[in-house]
């Protein structure tokens, strides 16, 4: 029977855990960046016009975050992000302003487009057992020509006026966009948490041998990452098509950072088996609060970029030297270590493994 003070004890550790957290960390850098861009603001960040703005610009961050997030939890790293998410919003564009189909039905295409070429590269990826660095590489240029093909030099802006409708939409100051992005990442979560296909995507990019020796198919885990990666592009792309006065070439061309940004700085693995949804969340808003900071204080983009490739590396760097600790400490007591190496996998670790099906 578990008694009060078991119960006391359990939610005491998990609270003492949760405060030593990634996640711990980034909600109080959020909160009190915030509260100082408002303070130096003079109270301007605060108000109604500068919250809707910020959050409604703060939605394909997260959903580009968690597509890449998806990926990484299999050991993947997907480059076409902002060229799938690019290609995605041109296309739904031209389908609206071009060819006069229907909102709802443009969405829907764009939408399936984005996951049907998230599912051919994972089966690509499995079928031909390349480096799935260079697959997502060779396919990021193909689609960049596609989207060229698509919109030319022009801006696509005569799309559904619903459309844009939902973009604006902000009732209560919380953009429409804004709640789309939270309720995605919410399934995401309960996706990956609660069901059997979500852990073992978990399962196959923490211990590929091991899920292999358990039953599970790591070539259809890959396969299922980088659709779901693709389908949350499609989101994005949505969301990103609904917020902008028109689209073009250019957009999803400063998307493969943050979506790199978002899940490492939140506390993923790049060697995967991991997930932080709430991680990626909180990463998404501090880098948008960074953002946010360089147009209040007319800094130059260049040493932001500069700051968050930074971040990232040392990020990256600090997760390895701690792996490596837990690794000598596992050594030193006799334990076996808690992700043992696979008999195909390269016994340096030092870079992460963005490899093909295993």
């Amino acid at each position: 029977m578990i008694t009060l003070n078991d119960r006391s004890a359990r939610a005491g550790s998990v609270l003492r855990t949760f405060t030593r957290s990634t996640t711990m960390t980034l909600l109080v850098v959020a909160l009190v960046g915030y509260i100082a861009l408002g303070v130096t603001s003079s109270g301007t960040f605060f108000s109604g016009p500068s919250v809707r703005t910020f959050l409604q610009y703060l939605a394909t961050p997260i959903l580009i975050g968690l597509a890449q997030m998806v990926a990484l939890c299999v050991g993947q790293l997907n480059l076409a992000v902002g060229a799938l998410g690019g290609f995605s919003a041109c296309l739904m564009g031209v389908l609206m302003a071009d060819s006069g189909v229907p909102a709802p039905l443009a969405v829907l295409a764009g939408v399936a487009t984005a996951t049907l070429v998230g599912l051919v590269t994972g089966l690509f990826i499995v079928a031909t057992q390349i480096n799935g660095f260079i697959v997502t590489l060779g396919t990021m240029t193909i689609l960049l020509g596609a989207q060229h093909r698509l919109s030319g030099t022009r801006t696509i802006d005569g799309y559904s006026e619903t459309l844009r409708d939902l973009g604006r939409a902000a009732p209560l100051n919380i953009p429409l966009v804004f709640l789309v992005a939270l309720a995605t990442a919410a399934l995401l979560a309960a996706f990956m948490y609660r069901t059997t296909a979500g852990r073992r995507l978990l399962a196959a990019g923490g211990n590929p041998l091991a899920a292999r020796l358990s039953g599970i198919s790591t070539n259809r885990q890959i396969v299922l990452a980088h659709t779901v990666s693709g389908l949350l592009v499609g989101v994005a792309a949505v969301v990103a098509t609904a917020s902008l006065p028109g689209v073009n070439r250019s957009v999803g061309g400063d998307w493969l950072l943050p979506s790199f940004a978002a899940p490492i700085i939140g506390g993923v693995a790049l060697t995967g088996g991991a997930v932080a949804v709430f991680g990626t969340v909180l990463a998404a808003f501090v880098m948008r609060l960074i953002d946010a900071a360089r147009a209040q204080f007319s800094l130059d983009p260049s040493w932001v970029n500069f700051l968050i490739g930074v971040v990232v590396l040392g990020t990256v760097v600090g997760g390895r030297v701690h792996q490596s600790r837990l690794e000598k400490k596992g050594k030193a007591q006799g334990r076996p270590l808690t992700a043992p190496v696979d008999a195909g996998r390269p016994t340096d670790t030092a870079l992460p493994n963005a490899g093909g099906a295993r």
